[in-house]
């Protein structure tokens, strides 16, 4: 930090200029102990996590019902062939009045048409089946 003595002539004026490191340093040092005084904050979230389960025992597998639509409208359930569409409502009813409910898997062929797939669907939600889903969906993709 340099000090302004005066000029350089050696003439004696009053300075009028105010020195103002003094200043600056007294504020620098305000800071510095403002700052290390303030509290540590902690940012926590409080969160009411679930209790671990105490059951130690796997939960038993689902009970699974395939339905399956050939190319040429056939209905299989569980590997049976089925006669009709009202065989195939019978079978999704006793599905639906169940507790736990089976899960569906509707397996339809790639060439099958698509009125006997919707027919299917819209018989399982008329009669509440919630647990209805597509699998095989591997045979619809282009190579």
């Amino acid at each position: 930090m340099g000090m302004s003595v005066g000029p350089a002539s050696g003439e004696s004026d009053v300075m009028v200029e105010m020195n103002t490191t003094p200043l600056i340093d007294v504020m620098l040092v305000l800071l510095i102990m403002f700052i290390m005084s303030l509290p540590v904050q902690t940012h926590a979230v409080k969160l009411d996590m679930p209790r671990p389960n105490q059951n130690t025992t796997p939960p038993a597998p689902p009970v699974v019902h395939t339905v399956e639509v050939d190319f040429d409208g056939t209905i299989i359930w569980d590997g049976n062939v089925t006669q009709n569409l009202a065989q195939v409502t019978r079978y999704l009813a006793s599905v639906s009045v169940g507790n736990p409910q089976p899960e569906v898997h509707l397996r339809p062929h790639r060439l099958a048409k698509y009125d006997t797939v919707a027919k299917i669907l819209a018989i399982s939600q008329r009669l509440g089946v919630k647990k209805i889903g597509f699998v095989g969906n591997e045979q619809f993709l282009q190579q």
